[in-house]
């Protein structure tokens, strides 16, 4: 195994590591910073697309462009012109709250969820927003949002309330698109003052996890058994994504500047992106947004 600063563009708030196999590009973002970042697998052509508000996750659309969960909605963004548009604000009288991590499942439809600001109240919700821009409620009581993905058969989906200090599982209905049947499906040890952020699953059924503010990516067999810890050179690791011509390299976003002062700072490679090459696993294909 060996780890290697791929970009180093110093992101307040590196997230949401997204590779695209058609273009074989990867996008990151700075949720902090409004912008979205996209480069090669090696980390060459490096570019950049500003935006008017903090970003919490994007996906591909089947079309052009991409979907966002900015801070005060749903948007699409135009990557010719740059331009956004706002498709659905799911809570405009929540100022406290932003939208924050999602992802699309295997039908085409985008899963993203809101947190607290402070990261302290229980004002949160998961949102899936359908091909057909409507806007659907699935889970509420949410502190932080993070870590939606699916089991390779798209039929167990994947979340975290990071400072719940649980991963959950619900079944998810592909048909409708509905979840049910929350039970936990690991437990995070918050007392070291990590929580469970960004997360992917591999082709074997394994997720993968960046435990921020620990330094740590765990992979979790699909029992919810730890099967592997691996030590990452910075504290605040935030996301994780399979991706390379071959799905065999895990990126991994960071941020070089705490969200609070009560979180803890890096060293020199703080924000940096990160490529972990010789896992011996792959990644599963990234579905695009249908609508």
């Amino acid at each position: 195994m060996r780890i290697e600063v791929l970009v180093d563009v110093k992101p307040i708030l590196g997230e949401g590591p997204l590779w695209d196999v058609e273009t074989e590009r990867l996008y990151f973002i700075d949720s902090f910073g409004m912008v979205i970042y996209r480069c090669t697998h090696d980390g060459r052509e490096v570019r950049a697309w500003d935006l008017p508000q903090k970003i919490g996750s994007m996906a591909l659309r089947r079309t052009s462009g991409a979907v966002l969960s900015l801070a005060r909605g749903f948007h699409f963004i135009d990557f010719t012109t740059g331009e956004t548009q706002l498709i659905v604000d799911p809570e405009p009288g929540r100022s406290n709250n932003r939208l924050n991590d999602g992802k699309v499942d295997k039908r085409g439809r985008f899963i993203a969820g809101s947190m607290d600001t402070m990261e302290e109240g229980k004002n949160g919700a998961l949102y899936r927003l359908d091909p057909d821009l409507s806007l659907h409620k699935l889970d509420d009581g949410i502190i932080v949002s993070n870590g939606p993905c699916w089991s390779p058969d798209g039929r167990i989906f994947y979340f975290a309330d990071s400072w719940s200090g649980e991963i959950w599982t619900y079944d998810y209905d592909l048909d409708t698109g509905r979840v049910s049947n929350r039970r936990t499906f690991s437990k995070v040890d918050t007392s070291r003052g990590g929580a469970a952020d960004g997360s992917t699953v591999d082709a074997e059924g394994c997720l993968w996890n960046a435990q921020v503010y620990d330094g740590k990516v765990v992979r979790y067999r699909p029992t919810g058994d730890v099967d592997r810890v691996i030590d990452m050179p910075v504290k605040k690791v935030t996301s994780v994504m399979f991706g390379g011509p071959n799905l065999d390299t895990l990126f991994v976003t960071s941020m070089a500047k705490p969200p609070l002062p009560r979180f803890p700072d890096d060293g020199v490679m703080r924000g940096s992106l990160f490529a972990i090459h010789g896992l011996g696993v792959t990644g599963v294909p990234e579905p695009r947004f249908a609508g």
